[in-house]
């Protein structure tokens, strides 16, 4: 029987919500602080006082670092991009200053004990969760409204095993060098550390970045085509799980993480631009050549950071023609002799200034003798302050090689803003990664990648029109990319929090088995962000509240669709069961209500199972339903058929108080 025609009323899903810290008593808050030893904190938005104060020196101050990294890293709850905020609070005084886009109370963490107990409390009282290192994080997965922070900045320390190191829960023993570094260590203070023992990692290129957002996505760099990627050398992890109990789990958070280090190699950087008229008709024709070559690049152990500039205003006449080109750095490892990048790059300039005239080239190649030195002079800088959206793809050879002519017309399109990046951040070291333990979460397509390309669009504060309009350019921008690498994906850490296909994008293949892990060690969600394995549950409302959506299966249909009818019924029909029947005959139960007419009589008998069925309905819907999720099909029938031995028992026992 089919029941939709009939009740297509019902919803889709029914909606349980988060509860908003501040809603909880005062005296909670205060036990935490106490249980963290006063490492609670309770933050105001970093530009309030340009809003309390907006003369002020403290104002000022605050608008000139604004648009640093620092200033952002300081914050407990300020992201480096502020529409992750929903630009709650701004440091200009015309301009709105709320807290609903921020943390409400935020436990700054410095051990995994801080962290399991703000854990605990959050699954106790049923908080949403976020976790912030550095603030770093292009799809806002660091930033919630309504929640419960925990701020893993001051996670600190590294730890050098010169000698191997033997794994937690007898896994084993790794030999070779390896540091265990904790999450709230930045790259350039992992490279510094590293450098003094004559080593490095795997890592980003951001001084900003944090270890533990970075490494957990993955983590591409500029060394992945020599030795993997930066989650392909972690051996082992220290884990706070969602139930507060510490591991080396799936999904928690991670306060330390054990990594092999590298050899500091000898590097050869080469600093290049070349550049036509905008106007000139070879300029993309030139530029998806030019792109085309970078898996052979790769092969050869060259590895970097290209950019496309498309249409941009040209410096040497302050801005009043436009340009097209590419402009970047790229490397080789090991060796000291600058010649050697130019033999491989050199012919390529050549070709491209022969085939497409018009273009100028800049070329400038230097030595460093480590990792460590190159870093020190080549970090990324990361532009701050301003709404950001961004979209990416992994291009692996087939789509950067095997239709030059549809290239073209993708990267053309691609970097339509401005500008897109082009990144050479893999090769055979990513291809050919054995990481410990047989595999990682990253999407599997990132063993045939060679480029990692992304755009990104900026739009003004408190405009929805300008957000919307930026996520859509972006969407449209990534379009011809997609078409060009279908079967690829995104690299999470830098992509759309708006992808439609997010699981597939992001995880490829290993989804599936991620999010049965997920289900497994976080059945409660006590972690959620989007786009994240398992976040399909939940959907963030008004200020950033997160509401729970559970889907109306066809059988939970069914029940509360029969429910319903049998509720209906009563009403048309007097229907009812056995135990109201002989409730009704009852001669003290017709004395204590008085005589009944025969219409009143069935009147009243529906009236009473309809109110059974009612509440049974609604039972279901409001308790039942949400313990059973929580419980367990078996263990929720263990209750119920409990509470009903109970209610069975009090019936037979029960003395009738003088009812016969």
């Amino acid at each position: 029987m089919k029941f939709t025609p009939l009740l297509s009323f019902l919803p889709s899903v029914i909606a349980l919500c988060k509860t908003p810290p501040l809603s909880l008593s005062p005296s909670l808050w205060t036990s935490l602080n106490t249980t963290l030893s006063g490492a609670l904190l309770s933050p105001t938005p970093p530009a309030l006082p340009c809003h309390t104060s907006p003369s002020s020196l403290q104002c000022a101050s605050i608008q000139s670092a604004w648009y640093t990294e620092p200033f952002h890293v300081q914050s407990p709850i300020s992201p480096f991009w502020p529409n992750w905020s929903n630009d709650s609070c701004l440091p200009f005084p015309d301009t709105p200053c709320v807290t609903t886009g921020f943390p409400s109370y935020v436990v700054n963490a410095s051990s995994a004990s801080h962290i399991s107990a703000a854990l605990q409390f959050a699954k106790t009282h049923n908080l949403r969760v976020v976790i912030k290192n550095s603030g770093h994080d292009y799809v806002g997965r660091s930033s919630g409204g309504q929640s419960l922070g925990i701020w893993v900045h001051y996670m600190r320390g590294i730890e050098e095993h010169p000698n191997g190191v033997e794994l937690a829960g007898k896994c084993g023993r790794v030999e070779g060098h390896l540091v265990t570094v904790g999450a709230g260590m930045a790259m350039e203070e992992v490279y510094r550390e590293t450098a003094k023992m004559g080593r490095t990692v795997v890592g980003g290129n951001g001084r900003s970045v944090k270890l533990g957002g970075y490494i957990t996505g993955g983590g591409h760099s500029i060394l992945a085509g020599e030795w993997g990627m930066a989650g392909d050398r972690a051996v082992e992890m220290e884990v706070v799980m969602a139930d507060g109990t510490g591991g080396g789990g799936t999904f928690g958070v991670m306060t330390k993480v054990t990594i092999q280090t590298v050899p500091s190699p000898q590097v050869i950087t080469l600093n290049f631009q070349f550049a036509t008229a905008a106007s000139n008709p070879g300029a993309f024709d030139a530029i998806a050549w030019f792109v085309s070559q970078f898996p052979a690049l790769a092969d050869q152990g060259v590895t970097g950071y290209p950019i496309i500039f498309n249409r941009v205003g040209n410096v040497s006449d302050a801005g009043r023609s436009q340009v097209s080109g590419v402009i970047g750095k790229l490397i080789t490892l090991h060796t000291n002799n600058t010649n050697d990048i130019m033999k491989t790059m050199g012919p390529l300039f050549d070709h491209i200034h022969a085939t497409w005239p018009g273009f100028e080239f800049f070329t400038e190649v230097k030595y460093y003798p480590n990792f460590g030195k190159w870093y020190d002079e080549n970090f990324d800088p990361s532009p701050v302050g301003f709404g950001s959206v961004m979209s990416s793809r992994l291009l692996d050879r087939q789509a950067l090689e095997g239709n030059v002519t549809a290239l073209r017309v993708a990267l053309e399109r691609f970097s339509a803003g401005g500008q897109a990046t082009v990144y050479i951040v893999s090769g055979r070291g990513v291809h050919q990664a054995k990481p410990s333990g047989g595999s990682t979460a990253v999407n599997p397509a990132w063993r045939r990648t060679y480029v990692h390309a992304t755009a990104t669009v900026n739009f003004a504060a408190l405009n929805a029109t300008a957000k919307d309009e930026a996520i859509a350019k972006t969407h449209l921008y990534a379009e011809g990319l997609k078409e060009l690498a279908p079967n690829t994906g995104a690299y999470v850490n830098e992509a759309s929090k708006y992808e439609e296909n997010w699981q597939q994008t992001f995880w490829g293949s290993n989804y599936a088995k991620l999010l049965e892990l997920k289900r497994k060690v976080d059945p409660d969600d006590v972690f959620w962000c989007q786009p994240c394995v398992g976040s399909e549950r939940w959907k963030e409302v008004d200020a950033n509240a997160l509401s729970k959506m559970h889907p109306v299966t066809p059988s939970t249909f069914r029940l509360h669709t029969t429910s319903l009818l049998l509720s209906l019924g009563t009403f048309t029909w007097g229907y009812n069961i056995g135990i109201l029947a002989s409730i009704l005959s009852n001669n003290h139960f017709q004395s204590a209500v008085g005589p009944l007419t025969t219409r009143q009589f069935f009147l009243f008998a529906a009236l009473l199972t309809a109110t059974y069925y009612i509440g049974t309905f609604f039972s279901y819907l409001l308790l039942a339903h949400p313990l059973a999720d929580r419980l367990g099909r078996r263990n929720a029938s263990l209750v119920g058929m409990a509470i009903l031995c109970l209610g069975q028992t009090l019936q037979a026992s029960a003395d009738g108080c003088g009812i016969d």
